[in-house]
């Protein structure tokens, strides 16, 4: 009986020390896995620090005699949280993170859960053995089992509320949110992406915006198709393509001019011309398009309809976009559509925000990024003629946005808490969040291909593909974010 207090004594001096020491060796790895962690996240710096004082504060106790038993029921007490942070891991967690070094490197999570279970028993039969006031132990161990496991309980459900809700900046990495599935080389580095339909990706081209190209599920080559317009006489400066399957549609909002034709065909009639200047636009439907222009009044920002079917055709909606500064460049964001869901979204570039209409432009929700940049930092001055111009580099926090179905995915331009700045070195940071839910779902990094980033971006039920120079790049989906599609189709005014 002593003998066995004695082993399991020194082998919880051992394992406590092991434990500490190796955490303090790799401490920013140590805390960016907490970081990344799906149930401790929000608390990863002040749980990182209490985690290794604690450990190293137990050792001690256990080396001393007359603090053996405390030694022991604190033992007990942090094994038991920690069985329980896994238990949390393998039934409660979104995603089973990768292993987290130490012991976990060697050891499955289900491994380490029974490790954890067998060693909390042998705390147990160690303290029965040392404690000869039976009922003291009796209390001592229940009271210790409810408070260790109600503290990680508590903070999971804490942690969880506030990382969803409340957004701290620690993001929440996806393990092999994307893996790269096929590559196939352009040839030029202009095109960007246009649409997707199915298993087909359609691109414009930059430096020829008259031509269409398109790439199929083999990714084994593009094919080139040149569109044609029925008005080819008008100062045209910007012309942008986009697919709404079954149509196409291009687009000058400097002329202004839209066309419209249908796939497979390549011709394009005219759809409307100088009914609104714009600087954005997305299709909504055969007969409806969402645009970003500038009110004449204001000469502020502003979102409107273009409605080919309605008398006057032209909606502006000035109460959408949100005024901080100027009203031109603190709303300056990009337009989406999800014809799933029959929702646009726009999402501000210079603030964490974004907002969810429906296809009359009819306000849903204001939703948040993870960033903490609720107020755009930008530094604009008025020019005489009453136009504005940024005086300073302004911080960009959403650099690209893509939406697919009721999934937001966004490129972002800020380092979190506890992040490795090496990474960002290497690779781009995609965050996915659910506009509908208003819901933050996890993130995935992106690397770059030799010396070029990802420089676009597009997004399918089981893929996403990035440009990076000349090269399209197709990578998998992880089942942890396909399992957040909302597969719940809208019927389609086309």
């Amino acid at each position: 009986m002593k003998l066995t207090v004695i082993f399991i004594r020194y082998f919880l001096i051992v394992l406590w020390v092991y434990a500490s020491v190796s955490k303090l060796i790799t401490f920013d790895e140590f805390q960016v896995q907490l970081a990344q962690s799906p149930l401790l996240s929000a608390y990863a710096v002040p749980v990182s620090y209490l985690v290794i004082i604690t450990e190293l504060l137990i050792a001690v106790l256990l080396c001393v005699r007359r603090s053996l038993l405390i030694g022991l029921y604190l033992s007990f007490g942090l094994m038991t949280a920690f069985a329980v942070y896994i238990y949390l891991i393998l039934n409660y967690s979104d995603f089973v993170p990768c292993s987290c070094g130490g012991i976990l490197e060697k050891m499955g999570w289900t491994q380490h859960l029974w490790f954890n279970i067998v060693v909390c028993l042998l705390i147990l039969l160690s303290i029965i053995f040392s404690d000869t006031f039976k009922k003291r132990m009796l209390i001592a161990s229940s009271v210790l089992l409810v408070l260790s496991a109600g503290t990680v309980v508590v903070l999971f459900l804490s942690s969880e509320y506030i990382i969803k809700k409340e957004n701290p900046f620690i993001r929440r990495f996806l393990p092999h949110g994307v893996l790269e599935d096929k590559v196939l080389d352009l040839g030029v580095n202009s095109f960007y992406f246009a649409g997707a339909y199915q298993n087909t990706v359609y691109f414009g081209n930059h430096t020829a915006p008259l031509r269409l190209a398109i790439v199929d599920s083999a990714m084994e080559q593009r094919q080139d198709y040149t569109l044609s317009i029925d008005k080819t006489d008008l100062p045209f400066r910007s012309v942008r393509l986009k697919v709404l399957h079954p149509y196409f549609y291009l687009a000058d909002g400097y002329v202004p001019v839209i066309f419209r034709g249908k796939l497979n065909q390549w011709e394009a009639k005219t759809l409307s011309l100088g009914q609104a200047y714009f600087s954005d636009f997305q299709p909504l439907d055969s007969i409806k398009i969402t645009f970003r222009g500038q009110s004449a009044v204001t000469k502020e920002n502003v979102l409107g309809l273009l409605n080919i079917s309605a008398e006057g055709g032209v909606s502006l909606y000035p109460e959408l976009l949100e005024k901080q500064i100027d009203g031109v460049f603190d709303t300056d964001g990009i337009l989406n559509y999800s014809p799933q869901q029959q929702k646009a979204v726009y999402t501000y570039f210079y603030r964490n925000q974004y907002i969810v209409v429906d296809a009359n432009l009819y306000l849903l929700h204001q939703g948040n990024t993870i960033d903490t940049t609720s107020i755009a930092r930008i530094s604009v001055t008025k020019l005489k003629n009453g136009g504005h111009k940024m005086s300073a580099p302004p911080q960009t926090i959403n650099k690209n946005v893509v939406v697919h179905r009721n999934l937001l995915f966004n490129i972002s331009n800020s380092i979190g808490k506890s992040e490795s700045k090496s990474m960002w070195k290497q690779a781009v940071i995609v965050d996915v969040y659910d506009f509908v839910k208003q819901a933050y779902i996890g993130s995935f990094y992106v690397y770059h291909r030799g010396e070029h980033k990802l420089s676009d971006m597009l997004v399918t039920d089981h893929y996403l593909y990035g440009l990076f120079d000349t090269e399209l790049v197709r990578y998998r989906l992880a089942g942890a974010i396909r399992d957040k599609y909302d597969y719940q189709e809208k019927a389609e005014n086309l």
